[in-house]
């Protein structure tokens, strides 16, 4: 597993190449030890219109990790997502 400060910081794009944010945190299941999902800051004008200053995306949706974080979908595809969380 990657280190937290290899990923804290790193830019997060949708799979079209879109810019969503920056990985500020994420949040790690203390059981399993797995990521369950990332908090991106700067996402708030791309992902919904609110006041948030951060939002989560499931791990899941995760499709690569390197220079930068790559989605598995567009952002158009993902926004309900993140009325979830």
């Amino acid at each position: 597993m990657r280190l937290l400060d290899d990923i804290i910081n790193k830019e997060i794009v949708d799979s079209q190449g879109n810019m969503i944010g920056k990985v500020k945190d994420m949040e790690i299941n203390t059981s399993s030890y797995k990521i369950e999902s990332i908090i991106v800051t700067g996402s708030t004008s791309k992902i919904k219109k609110g006041k948030k200053e951060e939002d989560m995306i499931p791990f899941e949706e995760v499709g690569s990790i390197g220079d930068k974080i790559i989605l598995r979908e567009g952002i158009n595809d993902i926004k309900d997502l993140f009325d979830i969380y």
